[in-house]
């Protein structure tokens, strides 16, 4: 039985990242860059204005308190100057216009005395013009050739922003991975069916494709497989055509835990079987790889939280591997416990938590937990925290290791 951190170890080991390939801008948040990006070209690609006001030369207010100055044109946003300033010369421009020949200072509106019935003049004061005030040059912010984007950043909206400013309209990134899904077990009923005896219903199974849509992953729900072998055969083999396969229940040592055999049937081969946690203990994990593709395979618990956790720990760290992402593993978060809680039996223990930033810096309120079938409870948590069974109790103020499931 392997730790959390042996399993984690052992999946980075074995995922590698998905082929890079070119994905529309439109379509790349979250997605991990593939390739080191240079600017192709000045930013900004031309000397604007930072403000509405008059485009005049500096250099012919060096003996005057205030200047009557002749207004030449209008430069709006998107056109281009037709005549230079001279001293005695001024255009009223809007900003980010283009800047013309000889300006080097734009006087804001707000600093010049100026009549919209009357605008061939515009008088301004001495004590207003300074040589480059509010004027952005061109190449000032970054200039063509310069590094743009490192390899393995993570697309937010201010990257996507910038390689739109930049014309980027094909981004070279990692793939997203795609996920099959499947339930297994005779108990399981669609949601929108009646309660019977001895069912429940499907809950892994929305669950499961809420965290892979969650994940940034592409989610293939493959429904329900019973407890037969052929059924479950021919779900696993549409589920291994993709890049990775979850399956929840049949993992355990019951008499209906099928799910190993019929993958090592299949050709799947075990990489670990078991982890020293609580919840999630049954965990399986293994690979199909041939001579042009591979299937990353998770055998998930049955029970719902036990699932819930081994998908944020293990199948979060593949899926962020095989896009690309520089360190796939949890980056755990230490947190202030605001009530006791004690722990039981001797595994570490992943606990449904609250966590909520204060004043006095991040917070973690353990909910109402009833153990890896109680799904209910989870309701009121968004995160987890590990409480190590040689610690048996926690109490307030105490600092604890905290993973927030709402992270990419």
């Amino acid at each position: 039985m392997l730790t959390v951190e042996e399993a984690l170890t052992a999946i980075i080991q074995h995922v590698v990242p998905g082929t890079a390939t070119t994905t529309p801008l439109a379509d790349s948040l979250h997605l991990i860059l593939a390739e080191d990006l240079t600017t192709p070209h000045d930013s900004p690609p031309f000397d604007k204005s930072m403000m509405d006001g008059f485009a005049v030369a500096s250099n012919g207010f060096q003996n005057a308190e205030k200047k009557t100055l002749r207004v030449l044109e209008t430069i709006t946003a998107g056109s281009l100057p037709t005549e230079c300033i001279a001293p005695d010369t001024a255009s009223r421009i809007m900003t980010g216009a283009f800047i013309p020949d000889g300006a080097d200072c734009v006087v804001p509106i707000e600093r010049v005395i100026f009549d919209e019935t009357e605008p061939q003049d515009v008088t301004i004061a001495g004590d207003a013009v300074r040589a480059e005030g509010n004027i952005l040059r061109q190449g000032i912010l970054a200039e063509t050739g310069q590094p743009l984007m490192k390899f393995g950043t993570l697309l937010e909206p201010q990257h996507i922003a910038v390689l739109a400013e930049f014309g980027v309209a094909q981004v070279p990134t990692f793939q997203r991975p795609t996920v099959a899904i499947l339930a297994t077990g005779d108990e399981l009923l669609p949601i929108d069916q009646p309660l019977v005896p001895g069912r429940i219903r499907n809950s892994n199974e929305p669950m499961l494709v809420s965290q892979a849509l969650r994940a940034n992953a592409t989610a293939i729900p493959l429904g329900v497989a019973k407890d037969k072998r052929e059924d479950l055969r021919s779900h696993i083999n549409a589920g291994l055509k993709h890049d990775f396969l979850l399956l929840s229940g049949g993992v355990s040592a019951g008499t209906l835990d099928l799910v190993p055999s019929e993958l090592a049937a299949a050709g799947v081969k075990q990489v670990f079987h078991k982890i020293e946690m609580k919840p999630g203990k049954p965990l399986w994990f293994g690979q199909l790889k041939t001579s042009d593709h591979s299937c990353w395979v998770f055998g998930l618990p049955g029970n719902p939280v036990s699932s819930m956790v081994c998908f944020e720990l293990f199948v979060r760290t593949a899926l962020r591997k095989y896009a690309g992402w520089p360190q796939p593993a949890p980056q755990p978060t230490l947190a202030r416990l605001t009530k006791s809680i004690t722990v039981k039996g001797g595994r570490p223990t992943y606990f449904p938590c609250h966590l909520r930033l204060s004043d006095e810096g991040l917070e973690a309120t353990p909910v109402a937990w009833g153990g890896s079938a109680d799904l209910r409870s989870t309701a009121d948590a968004n995160g987890m925290c590990l409480l190590l069974p040689e610690s048996r109790s926690v109490a307030p103020g105490d600092m604890v290791a905290t993973i927030c499931w709402s992270a990419m």
